[in-house]
């Protein structure tokens, strides 16, 4: 025989475990064909591609997948496939958390080195939009410098 309190803690406890923990945008108020955006930041430089899906501010992290977690071996971190694979990772994962589209900001290495994004930038961006995002803006913030240290190579350049 449980005493009255025991009963009440049973209780509560059960109803804790019924909740269903959701991870995601607060949906209150959202309509069903609704878009609910997130942001896309897509690094890619010649050795990987990095997927990395944010709320609007950048502040929660919803997905973050590489191009180096969905292959093997290290030159192929940075190929169009491996960043397609990782890619659709992030699509299902976003599923899940009710986001369906997204605004997409493309980063290349930027700085001193190379401003142009790697191979996987764009089948990236393809594989996102096949899979059922909706694509909202496209921003290229790959940095690039107003005034910087000297660019390797020195004064006659890289002799090749």
């Amino acid at each position: 025989i449980m005493s009255k309190k025991a009963a009440a803690k049973k209780a509560a406890k059960d109803e804790e475990a019924d909740k269903v923990l959701y991870f995601g945008p607060p949906t209150t108020g959202t309509k069903q064909n609704e878009n609910v955006f997130g942001v896309c930041h897509i690094m890619a430089t010649f050795n990987n591609t990095f997927l990395h899906v944010t709320d609007l501010s950048g502040r929660e992290t919803y997905a973050r997948v590489s191009g180096g977690m969905k292959v093997k071996s290290d030159r192929e971190e940075s190929s169009p496939y491996a960043a397609m694979l990782a890619a659709i990772d992030i699509v299902k994962a976003l599923k899940l958390v009710g986001i369906n589209a997204i605004h997409i900001k493309l980063r290349g290495r930027g700085g001193v080195d190379t401003k142009t994004p790697g191979p996987g930038a764009q089948s990236a961006l393809r594989a996102l939009a096949r899979h059922g995002l909706k694509i909202g803006r496209i921003e290229d913030v790959t940095p690039i410098p107003t005034d910087s240290t000297r660019r390797g190579g020195g004064r006659r350049g890289r002799r090749l």
